[in-house]
């Protein structure tokens, strides 16, 4: 442990230390999608997929050590008894700093199939990002506008099976497919501009997540529906961990089955939709009362036993 050090010594170590891991990792997965793209023999992608998989759950390691290496957080882990190693999860979580990827992917470590991305089809073409989502079969969607369908009524639902298509690839290798659900991470500042009904969290955003079970909800075996939080960090969760400060991490999974209630015509069916929208608020109302009994106790694993009782 190196929570002893002094700040200024302990916080540019610590962000050395991550940064050479992104380093790493990031150039393990640029390197080895070279020969995948070279050669488009369906047997051999899946195998380098497989390759660069070890290589992401060895940078997800890494980064759990570091973390350990600089804190003494006590880390409070509840409901992944509900999942297994070989399923097929979409994953819905609120958003508070950049730690929360790190945090997600430890989670994962050998309990979860490894997680992804919905990327915007746009992000394929910036230089190394494009190509090594790609290398890890993330997939690309592609969302046509009500705008656009009107001049191009032919292309509807086309979105769709383009995205599914695109999911297809990932049949040979289980995923946990990640949706920051409120957009961009959640500060005090955010939440007063967009007058959010929720004291922690900003409104959700549902027609991404929509989006992504209408593309692959016949294959997802449950909803995971995780709640992360920082207690004695709020604020500036970034800072602690650098500085050693970094007290408690919380993941609350709850599992939730794939029912027709979240797989339907977001887009298109109005009452689907207002159902859907419905059905996401709640999940919300509930998360919002966790992280309040999390943020408002001294003791997170008491406070979330209370609210999840």
């Amino acid at each position: 442990m190196l929570s002893f050090l002094p700040r200024f010594i302990l916080m540019p170590l610590m962000a050395v230390l991550l940064c050479l891991n992104v380093a790493f990792g990031g150039g393990m997965v640029m390197l080895l999608s070279i020969p995948k793209l070279i050669l488009p023999i369906p047997a051999w992608r899946r195998f380098m997929t497989t390759v660069m998989e070890l290589c992401i759950r060895a940078w997800s390691l890494m980064n759990m050590a570091i973390l350990r290496l600089g804190n003494k957080a006590q880390w409070q882990i509840t409901g992944l008894e509900q999942v297994k190693k070989d399923g097929w999860y979409l994953m819905m979580a609120n958003h508070l700093s950049w730690l929360d990827i790190i945090v997600l992917y430890g989670v994962a470590g050998g309990r979860l199939p490894l997680p992804r991305f919905f990327l915007k089809r746009e992000l394929i073409f910036v230089p190394f990002l494009g190509l090594g989502c790609w290398a890890m079969d993330m997939p690309f969607m592609r969302r046509y506008s009500t705008a656009y369908l009107k001049k191009h009524p032919h292309k509807k639902g086309k979105d769709i099976e383009a995205t599914a298509k695109a999911c297809a690839k990932l049949k040979h290798h289980p995923s946990t497919m990640i949706n920051f659900v409120e957009g961009t991470r959640s500060t005090a500042e955010k939440l007063r501009k967009r007058r959010s009904p929720y004291q922690y969290l900003l409104p959700p955003k549902a027609a991404g997540i929509a989006y992504a079970l209408s593309a692959m909800g016949q294959q997802f075996d449950k909803v995971l529906d995780v709640t992360l939080a920082y207690p004695g960090s709020e604020g500036h969760i970034g800072r602690d961990v650098l500085s050693g400060k970094l007290r408690t991490i919380v993941v609350d999974v709850e599992a939730l089955p794939v029912t027709d209630r979240v797989i339907g015509d977001y887009f298109n069916d109005v009452d689907f939709k207002r159902g859907f929208q419905g059905w996401l608020n709640e999940r919300w109302q509930l998360k919002d009362r966790k992280l309040a009994a999390l943020t408002q106790s001294e003791e997170a694993p008491a406070a979330l036993s209370e609210q999840t009782s």
